[in-house]
């Protein structure tokens, strides 16, 4: 099956380096490269891309814009959303990640992290550099904002997972760790989200930093 992306960046030269990327991936083909929000929301309408792969400030709507639009609560069919963008934005960024990435990257990661970035968020898995995890959650994780503890509390082997995602580590590095199975890892996964109330690992990552669980 070949995984169809929208790339939204405004500047030119990254989006020709993305489409060059990924269109050189036998699984992969970008369906359109747009250089502001405005359009990549369209495009992403008219086309249902299996992903969208869009920097976090562009003219017209902003990355957070175009990911509440495409993505966020109460979307009806939402899209999978890959933020790549630098890790010098603070609050705007875990803005994006609320409402609604799937996936979190550096423009700097390379394209072996780009390609295995998009496979998992098709995959309906989110994959986010374990740089941007731990820097970028830390830096966010402040104080003053905490996190509401879930009605139903996490066990302690669903705490180890949600440390694990929160550091960063795929589902099979959480297995090995932890000495389980995949489908287990997959299981206890399945439940945390159901707890926490979040769609995705980037959100159990997000509460993770927040309510102090890891630090």
């Amino acid at each position: 099956m070949t995984i169809r992306v929208l790339i939204a960046d405004d500047q030119q030269l990254v989006r020709t380096g993305f489409q060059m990327i990924l269109d050189a991936q036998p699984d992969m083909e970008v369906v359109a490269a747009v250089a502001d929000g405005a359009e990549a929301v369209s495009e992403a309408r008219r086309l249902r891309p299996d992903v969208c792969l869009l920097d976090i400030r562009m003219p017209k709507l902003d990355g957070l814009e175009v990911t509440r639009a495409l993505a966020g609560p109460g979307v009806e069919s939402p899209m999978r959303v890959v933020i790549v963008t630098t890790f010098d934005l603070d609050e705007y960024v875990y803005g994006a990640l609320r409402a609604g990435a799937t996936g979190f990257l550096l423009k700097d990661s390379g394209p072996t992290l780009l390609i295995e970035a998009v496979r998992a968020a098709a995959d309906g898995e989110a994959l986010v550099s374990p740089s941007v995890t731990v820097r970028l959650l830390r830096h966010l994780a402040r104080p003053e904002r905490g996190a509401p503890a879930p009605d139903d509390p996490l066990t302690e082997r669903e705490l180890d997972v949600v440390r694990l995602v929160a550091r960063g580590r795929t589902n099979q590095e959480v297995a090995g760790e932890l000495f389980v199975s995949l489908s287990t890892v997959k299981t206890h996964l399945g439940s945390i989200q159901a707890k926490l109330g979040v769609r995705n690992r980037v959100e159990i990552a997000a509460w993770a930093w927040e309510s102090g669980v890891v630090g």
